[in-house]
């Protein structure tokens, strides 16, 4: 399972003005639900700008490129290689 929303340590996020907007609970992968702060941030990665969803995290945590900001970007994760691929053309059925 991968994660939705995109996460990175709060205090980063902070630290360039992104600002919480709201809170909601996430399942971790052990099974645990934990509330976490979110808001809403541009996304760049491998030439690509998308704007979503950021989890404000621990200050310790490996940040996450969500399934909704690479999906936004025609790019999807291959599960046989654990590599990300581009798609030919972005879906819009």
């Amino acid at each position: 399972m991968s994660a939705i929303d995109s996460l990175a340590p709060a205090s980063r996020l902070r630290s360039i003005g992104i600002k919480p907007v709201g809170e909601r609970a996430y399942e971790l992968a052990n099974g645990t639900k934990q509330k976490y702060q979110f808001g809403v941030a541009e996304i760049r990665f491998l030439n690509e700008i998308t704007a979503g969803r950021v989890i404000f995290g621990p200050n310790n945590v490996e940040p996450i490129s969500g399934a909704t900001a690479l999906k936004s970007v025609g790019i999807t994760v291959d599960p046989a290689n654990q590599t990300l691929r581009r798609l030919p053309a972005i879906s819009l059925k």
